[in-house]
């Protein structure tokens, strides 16, 4: 991952520096201003249309898991909806990686494709970025019979 994501910091840095506003212009780069959108914003926006796709069970690896469901035990905190996701975001275009745990059974090549497609979607629907690429990096797979649940620790207490 760090060759393509030192290729993607020289493309989103040669993308910043060719801002020919007059020339091209897009949504978000016009001859009346310029529109910057944050990382953790386009983050979000794939990690929620990540999750809407059937068939992925959780986003992030095992630490990012583990630190989500502590965060989420604490009274008063929020989800985090970039968990497992990361993405670079230049003036025109946007690079997303994507770390999930998919469900036993699905076809993960499927499962992919409709990743990209909704994640793609949303993102340009929602920013007006160009999608370059989303990379995805499926770490484990959840089987019906494994619960993480409060239930299953009750269990082994009782």
């Amino acid at each position: 991952m760090t060759e393509q994501t030192s290729t993607r910091s020289s493309e989103a840095q040669t993308s910043k520096g060719s801002s020919d506003v007059g020339t091209s212009e897009s949504a978000l780069v016009t001859q009346q201003g310029k529109t910057s959108i944050a990382d953790s914003v386009v983050a979000k926006i794939a990690g929620v249309a990540t999750r809407d796709v059937a068939g992925v069970y959780d986003l992030g690896g095992g630490t990012a898991r583990a630190v989500g469901a502590i965060r989420e035990r604490i009274a008063g905190s929020r989800s985090n909806h970039a968990q497992g996701v990361s993405v670079e975001v230049g003036e025109r275009q946007a690079a997303i990686d994507l770390g999930l745990v998919a469900e036993y059974g699905v076809s993960i090549t499927d499962l992919a494709t409709a990743i990209r497609r909704n994640v793609i979607a949303s993102v340009e629907r929602m920013t007006g970025l160009e999608v370059t690429e989303v990379n995805i990096a499926v770490s484990d797979l959840h089987l019906d019979t494994e619960s993480g649940g409060d239930d299953e620790e009750q269990a082994r207490v009782q």
